[in-house]
């Protein structure tokens, strides 16, 4: 090669260098080689329905959740999104058993991260209920739903367990399971007993013609479970109707996050667990873990807005302000002591002077009696002249038994003497 073709050379790669220095690039996120990941969305300027509805804005002067972890378990996080960035850890890839969660292809989790974490960005009106929380993504399904809805079990317990080892307050799960196990039963138990608080979706195959299998883990005792809601306070269509449901929020056309930037609008009881999970790390932030009063769940239940009612309901739309500022009595209330007989302390002088009073009051009313006697009967009797008012009785005359002689009309003519 010549002097000036090594000199050109040089030069290209320096103008390289300084060019790549000039624009600092970019990691697009991680997804698998063999899957069409979803697209990005388009940026969003007005505020969606559930801000409006839920009014996180009220909550924001108490607490904002920092200093809290929230674990979704879902399709993992998009780290890289810009209303997430800084807040979102490395996480864990249960599905494989290893390695991190802070991408997401199918953009599920994501979305559920964005109506929790969302932080507030420049002429957008999207934010999530607690924007100051972090986000622990934790992979429990890795590509899109087949014929078989849910994952499986074994791999919610996974990721619940590490959830709870690295620090979570608060898990959202958002992808569940129709298969019950012991495994799983077990590794949501470990996690209630240790103050962490379980919210769970109910699932999208309700439908009104008949009955649906029960999910898990929302089946299970002391699991927030969660069905969803439209823009009239309605129940959502699909979302499945039971015992298993105590809260609703909004869970139909709900603008949030997709992944690699943007926004989307989703639907299903997974994004409306999202909202309940995010109003239970602010309840967390504020009032701790709140077992002297029945719990985080019990709080969020007992402050809910009444719903139309029925089975699909549960206790009614979750209410973020009244969750985090309500003081209510506990969950059982005590028995009151029994009040000790009365005893009297009372002097004689207090007993005479008391009975004086009634006394003294007696006469006064008999006197205000009397005198309203008076003045009533006075006056009338003087325009009477004091005369009853009674009509006397008629004068009878008695018929004689016998008739009397006739009487003449015209007596007889007396006869005088001529003279």
């Amino acid at each position: 090669m010549s002097r000036f073709a090594r000199t050109t050379a040089v030069l290209c790669i320096a103008a390289a260098m300084v060019g790549a220095g000039a624009v600092p690039a970019v990691a697009a996120p991680r997804a698998p080689a063999n899957q069409r990941c979803v697209e990005p969305g388009p940026t969003v300027a007005e505020v969606p329905w559930p801000q409006r509805m839920l009014g996180p804005e009220r909550v924001r002067p108490f607490t904002r959740g920092g200093g809290q972890i929230v674990a979704v378990l879902d399709s993992g996080v998009d780290a890289s999104h810009p209303q997430l960035g800084g807040r979102v850890l490395a996480g864990f890839d249960a599905v494989a058993g290893s390695g991190p969660a802070d991408d997401d292809c199918l953009g599920t989790g994501t979305q559920v991260a964005g109506v929790i974490a969302a932080g507030q960005e420049q002429s957008v009106g999207f934010i999530g209920l607690a924007p100051d929380v972090s986000i622990l993504p934790i992979r429990v399904v890795a590509e899109r739903f087949s014929s078989s809805p849910g994952t499986e079990p074994q791999v919610l317990a996974r990721g619940i367990n590490e959830a709870v080892e690295r620090g979570a307050s608060v898990i959202a799960v958002s992808t569940i399971t129709y298969k019950d196990s012991p495994v799983l039963q077990g590794a949501v138990a470990s996690a209630l007993a240790k103050g962490v608080v379980v919210v769970a979706a109910v699932g999208d195959l309700g439908d009104e013609r008949g009955l649906v299998p029960p999910s898990y883990p929302a089946a299970y005792d002391g699991v927030v479970g969660v069905g969803a809601i439209r823009e009239t306070g309605v129940l959502w269509p699909k979302s499945q109707r039971g015992e298993d449901v105590d809260l609703v929020a909004p869970g139909d056309n709900v603008l949030t996050l997709t992944r690699a930037g943007g926004m989307g609008v989703t639907s299903g009881t997974g994004v409306a667990c999202g909202f309940v999970a995010a109003a239970a790390v602010l309840v967390r932030s504020r009032r701790g873990n709140m077992r002297d009063t029945g719990g985080i769940g019990s709080q969020l239940e007992r402050t809910a807005v009444p719903s139309p009612g029925g089975a699909g309901y549960g206790s009614g739309v979750v209410d973020p302000y009244a969750a985090v500022t309500a003081r209510l009595a506990p969950s059982s209330p005590q028995a009151l002591p029994n009040l000790p007989d009365p005893v009297s302390d009372e002097s004689p002088a207090w007993a005479r002077a008391r009975q004086l009073a009634l006394i003294g009051t007696g006469i006064a009313v008999a006197v205000v009696l009397i005198v309203l006697v008076v003045a009533l009967v006075g006056p009338r009797g003087r325009r009477r002249f004091w005369r009853s008012t009674v009509t006397p009785a008629p004068i009878q005359e008695v018929e004689p038994e016998e008739p009397g002689p006739p009487v003449q009309l015209f007596p007889p003519q007396q006869s005088y003497p001529q003279q």
